[in-house]
């Protein structure tokens, strides 16, 4: 027989427990709002619920290769940097506008999701990723928190860099060159290994631009200088092999493999699906290289998107590292989905990178929460007056081979207007971009929804 609880025994206990949520709550709103009026970074201005894109425009930055750097501008004043890939143009980027403007931008991955479609391998997939971190710059300053707390949890303060080395036909200067970026602080190296270094010894390629076993053996002259230089410890890629084909990056790997290579990089330029830009989808022809040869073998700055681009050779075990370039492979948020996936499989994430410092600290922002994170590329270590394009982070932006992690909001960092302006290719700054508002008026029409454009051709905000 069961006893119950008397009504009125019930109701108090009620009440007095309600009383003490009440309190709580109470102390909780007053320790929020405290905390919230001091936050570093936090805009007092904005208001999250009402924020709106209004405006989408670029800058396109000359240097040894060209910087598209973009910026998306907002009803609150609020504005997010992005970069699409370096060489590539402004206009995967801008074809966008007419599916951002009007929409808040702290929805990233909806927004994402709609512009996906719009994205491919190569150059193509520039537009996509600068949209992802301006979005990502955006939300950082609106909560007033850095790029990569919206992602995740740092696994590293500072991110640590390689860069490539200008080539000689000399290995001995080769190796000098290298000794050199040693004594800059570098602990992570590269060399560029191009077939046509040898192209000029009698008997070292053939008709098909491919090195012969005394080619080989010639290339295999600037592994051992260069090791001589920084010692067999110093992890060492290589790259730019030329136009091989599945059997000839296999003969490639197996003559590397003494030197213990860090990787052997885009070995696979002819592959069953075509030349060049396909052949890094090609998970059956890197298989088959991998299993053949003890040379770590790696790829992917041309890959877009981990479902289209690198679940296959992660899928598969095809390769030993995966070497994305975020401003192709789809920004901060993409990119972090195929370090985290490829970590599951067993295999490590490097990153290459060849942009301007917009590009390149969104992703150190990403690095920096990925769990095996190898190296960063930076090919801007020779070019004076690269990191003054930006006014944040810290000076200089690559500091003894390493790269500290902002914790300011947002990408922390901010362009110099001044130094900008001294390398444009072509166009102002951050001119505005009429010539894609007639995308704007097919998607909206006069007098249509929210928002919309008056009859003046005016974007006009409704709400």
């Amino acid at each position: 027989m069961s006893v119950s609880t008397p009504s009125w025994f019930s109701r108090r206990k009620l009440l007095e427990r309600a009383a003490v949520f009440a309190g709580i709550f109470k102390m909780t709103e007053a320790g929020a709002g405290a905390q919230t009026a001091s936050r570093p970074g936090f805009n007092r201005n904005s208001a999250p619920s009402r924020l709106q894109i209004t405006d989408l425009r670029f800058v396109l930055v000359a240097s040894n290769y060209d910087y598209p750097i973009i910026r998306i501008d907002t009803n609150q004043g609020v504005y997010g940097l992005g970069e699409a890939r370096d060489a590539g143009r402004e206009g995967s980027a801008m074809v966008l506008k007419p599916h951002l403007v009007g929409q808040n931008p702290l929805s990233i991955e909806p927004i994402l999701d709609r512009l996906r479609i719009f994205s491919n391998h190569q150059r193509m997939g520039g537009g996509y990723s600068a949209v992802d971190m301006a979005l990502h710059d955006i939300a950082g300053k609106v909560y007033g928190v850095p790029a990569w707390r919206l992602i995740g949890s740092k696994y590293r303060d500072r991110i640590r860099i390689y860069c490539d080395t200008n080539e000689s036909q000399d290995p001995k200067i080769y190796a000098e060159r290298f000794k050199v970026r040693k004594e800059q602080g570098f602990t992570f190296f590269k060399m560029d290994l191009g077939t046509r270094m040898v192209a000029g010894r009698p008997g070292a390629v053939n008709d098909q631009r491919v090195a012969t076993e005394k080619g080989l053996e010639y290339l295999c002259e600037y592994i051992q200088a260069v090791r001589d230089a920084i010692g067999w410890e110093a992890p060492l890629g290589a790259d730019h092999f030329g136009p091989l084909t599945v059997n000839d990056s296999i003969r490639y790997a197996r003559a590397f493999e003494k030197y213990n290579l860090a990787w052997a990089e885009d070995m696979i330029q002819i592959g069953h699906l075509g030349p060049g830009g396909d052949a890094p989808k090609d998970w059956r022809g890197y298989k088959e290289l991998k299993e053949a040869t003890t040379t770590p073998i790696a790829t992917g700055e041309s890959l877009f998107g981990l479902e289209e681009g690198f679940q296959d050779l992660i899928n598969h075990r095809a390769i030993d590292i995966i070497h994305p370039d975020p401003l192709t492979a789809g920004g901060i948020r993409e990119t972090k989905r195929m370090g985290d996936y490829a970590s599951m499989h067993g295999m490590q994430t490097a990153i290459h990178f060849a942009g301007s410092p917009v590009g390149c600290l969104a992703s150190v922002h990403m690095a920096a929460t990925l769990k095996d994170m190898l190296a960063m590329e930076n090919h801007a270590v020779d070019i004076p007056w690269w990191g003054d394009l930006a006014t944040g982070p810290s000076k200089p932006i690559v500091d003894r081979g390493y790269i500290a992690v902002p914790d300011t909001p947002g990408l922390g960092v901010e362009l110099n207007e001044a130094a900008v302006k001294e390398h444009l290719r072509k166009g102002g700054y951050f001119e505005p971009t009429p010539q894609y508002d007639d995308f704007i008026l097919d998607r909206f029409r006069i007098g249509g929804p929210y928002p919309h454009l008056d009859e003046n051709g005016k974007l006009v905000n409704t709400r």
